[in-house]
């Protein structure tokens, strides 16, 4: 058995050599489909990831986003960008995929979970945009199989107010860094490897490395895998000296609806 045991991970390890991999501190990225690569890896502690909802976010629109608050800006790049027309939010992925990815990890953390079909749940974790009286949506919701009650996070991140100003917008459904360190400070404390088979810009990754945390993150389109490497490694040369600390509003216990 043991020969067989070692059979199977030699060839494994040379399956997922045929993927380009970066290591980067404690940090490993894969450029390729979750799909062929998630079966070839260990079971992490965590999953905690965004994946697509099947909603059009890849396909130019987010070009005309803020354009009249962009207009006024010396640096309009950072608040307005044509991210191309890609196709990888044509659809929600598929329910074998989704039980694929929360099977990777004891802890699951997923980013539009009320897109999918997932079990009940105590513990959503509720991230309030504060975006007032505009178009979007005034909540993103992650599912969560974490053994605790809903919470919830307020932190603005549109317009000219917004906090974390210094990060530039480089996929059309980043999210902030101190959002995604919220939800990874929300696991418990044994959690210690993270999974993000969605990884786009690198933002799960690098809320892990500025807690200390090891990471996994497979994407597969090249431009945003290019974007993670470089996001990660940066997060290590600068450090949390560099990094404004969080400063989420107190928690909040929100009470589930009635059923009907």
């Amino acid at each position: 058995m043991k020969a067989i045991a070692k059979y199977f991970r030699a060839f494994e390890a040379e399956s997922l050599a045929a993927f380009r991999c970066e290591r980067i501190g404690d940090c490993t990225l894969y450029l390729g489909d979750c799909r062929e690569i998630m079966p070839m890896l260990p079971r992490f502690d965590a999953v905690v990831t965004d994946p697509p909802y099947g909603i059009g976010e890849s396909a130019g629109k987010a070009k005309t986003r803020t354009s009249g608050l962009a207009s006024r800006l010396r640096d309009a790049s950072k608040y307005r960008r044509d991210y191309g027309d890609d196709d990888w939010d044509d659809q929600p992925i598929s329910a074998g995929l989704m039980e694929a990815v929360r099977a990777a990890g004891r802890y699951q953390v997923i980013f539009g979970g009320n897109y999918y079909d997932l079990p009940p749940t105590s513990c959503w974790l509720v991230w309030d945009k504060l975006n007032g009286e505009t178009d979007f949506a005034d909540c993103e919701l992650a599912w969560t199989n974490l053994p605790k009650a809903v919470r919830r996070v307020r932190f603005l991140w549109n317009g000219c107010m917004r906090r974390e100003r210094d990060v530039a917008r480089e996929h059309p459904t980043q999210k902030p860094v101190d959002v995604m360190k919220w939800c990874i400070e929300h696991l418990p404390t044994d959690a210690v490897t993270i999974l993000d088979p969605f990884v786009g810009s690198g933002t799960t990754g690098v809320a892990a490395v500025k807690l200390g945390k090891q990471f996994t993150g497979i994407e597969r389109e090249a431009k945003y895998f290019d974007i993670a490497c470089r996001r990660i490694a940066d997060a290590y040369k600068q450090g949390d000296f560099f990094v404004e600390p969080p400063q989420p509003e107190t928690a909040e216990q929100l009470a589930l609806p009635e059923a009907p």
